[in-house]
């Protein structure tokens, strides 16, 4: 089996600090890029987060301050890790929701803008939970019958995602060998914003997708409620999401 391919696509695997989009950073990136002539390449780097990587996520995937102290940063290795992104499309597992909204994070952080304009994103996780509802290692083990070895650790869990991704669309006919198909196949729900953390709802509008205003037509709250787009713009919301709220804001501005 191989993916039919239009570009390339990357598969990749964060490490980090913590699950906050907004303010988490990369301690460890794996990168494995597929060619159309299946040829592939790959990158995994440590890199220094530039703040404590707390201990309860030092255990998760057993990289601790000690581990980065002489490694790169995100900033100095950003051009390159650009150009070998390119034109390519995007996978991981809940990297839709997590890996791709980080990374971007941290590209802005850098001075980059990186686009997402024209690449697909495939996230293999919400195929298998649409389809099996299981978690990665168990996932590894039902579709590719391996035992998931070194699991949270970016390399391992990038090369994995790979494999299950290549075995679920053996197993099930009704997934496309098309990366079109699988990126609107493992999209979850109408994001806005690449956190969700705004959505379209059933009539195309832009709501909250979060707290207590969720479910709110998002114009509509900001026009009531101006404070609440004040409170975001401050909070630890990610970039992508506060430049979609003010995108939307503007709208009423600008009528």
């Amino acid at each position: 089996m191989k993916l039919d391919l239009k570009q390339p696509i990357v598969f990749l695997d964060l490490e980090t600090t913590g699950v906050n989009i907004g303010s988490d950073r990369i301690v460890e990136i794996a990168l494995l890029k597929i060619h159309p002539n299946e040829s592939r390449e790959s990158r995994c780097m440590r890199l220094h987060p530039t703040i404590p990587i707390p201990e309860e996520s030092s255990r998760i995937h057993g990289i601790y301050d000690k581990d980065v102290i002489h490694a790169p940063t995100f900033a100095q290795v950003a051009d390159d890790l650009n150009t070998f992104l390119g034109k390519c499309d995007l996978a991981g597992y809940n990297s839709n929701k997590f890996d791709v909204p980080l990374l971007i994070e941290e590209f802005s952080r850098a001075g980059i803008d990186f686009e997402l304009g024209n690449r697909k994103l495939i996230d293999v996780q919400n195929i298998f939970h649409k389809l099996e509802q299981r978690t990665l290692s168990a996932a590894y083990k039902f579709y590719c019958d391996k035992e998931l070895v070194n699991a949270h650790s970016a390399e391992a869990d990038t090369l994995a995602t790979f494999e299950i991704l290549l075995a679920q669309i053996e197993r099930y006919d009704s997934l496309k060998n098309d990366v079109d198909f699988l990126s609107g196949f493992s999209s979850v729900s109408r994001n806005v914003d690449l956190a969700g953390r705004i959505i379209l709802n059933e009539k195309g509008e832009e709501v909250f997708n979060f707290g207590k205003y969720k479910g709110r037509n998002v114009r509509e709250t900001f026009r009531n409620e101006p404070s609440y787009y004040d409170w975001m713009m401050k909070g630890d919301f990610a970039t992508n999401t506060k430049n979609i709220i003010t995108q939307l804001r503007l709208k009423d501005f600008n009528k």
